[in-house]
């Protein structure tokens, strides 16, 4: 049975470690691949572009909306972020699963795109950890992170439509479960469809 790639949507909200789970995950098992979303925003510091996101202005990001360039875009704190058709593609016709770091608005348009795609909402131990991290970083005003919190209010409302939870406590355990979680997806009867419908006709020839 050829192995299919599956889109991995991983969700969270800010300051949960949703990038360092991913990189991890990539680093540490070799059927992965990160998929590199197109934003807005200004970088980071220690951010580069083509690495952690494609830095683009407003007028290239719609243009991308307009040729269909895109598999999912969505607006957040003031800025566009979405996810490049075309790398996506590539690497599921590869075998790989995509792994697309995107919010709560990208990550449904992609299950109506995308039915057998996997959503995972990565969750802090609590809300006051939450603000800790955030705080932690030292890269954002107090103004920014008191948005991040109240947008995460909002986000919150919206983790029943996941397929998945994972609480990040512990560093190593949670990429070892997410790593499990989408093992498991693999073998769900709705992702292989085709290889029950070869075996269903294989069988024919006992029928009675």
């Amino acid at each position: 049975m050829k192995r299919k790639g599956l889109i991995v949507v991983i969700s969270g909200f800010s300051g949960t470690g949703k990038g360092t789970l991913m990189k991890r995950l990539v680093k540490e098992y070799d059927n992965y691949a990160l998929s590199v979303s197109a934003t807005t925003r200004n970088p980071r510091p220690g951010e580069e572009n083509g690495r952690e996101y494609f830095f683009i202005k407003d007028d290239e990001f719609e243009k991308l909306i307009a040729e269909d360039g895109l598999i999912e875009h969505a607006g957040y704190c003031g800025h566009y972020y979405g996810t490049p058709r075309q790398f996506v593609e590539e690497k599921l016709d590869a075998g790989l699963d995509v792994i697309l770091e995107i919010e709560i608005q990208g990550a449904l348009q992609i299950k109506k795109k995308f039915p057998k795609a996997v959503l995972l909402f990565v969750m802090p131990p609590s809300a006051q950890v939450l603000e800790e991290r955030l705080r932690g970083r030292g890269t954002e005003s107090d103004e920014v992170i008191k948005g991040r919190l109240s947008t995460a209010v909002k986000e919150s409302k919206g983790i029943e439509e996941y397929d998945y939870i994972l609480v990040n406590d512990d560093l190593d355990e949670c990429v070892k479960k997410m790593h499990e979680i989408i093992s498991s997806a693999h073998f769900t009867p709705d992702r292989n469809e085709e290889f029950i419908a070869e075996i269903r006709q294989e069988l024919k020839k006992f029928e009675q």
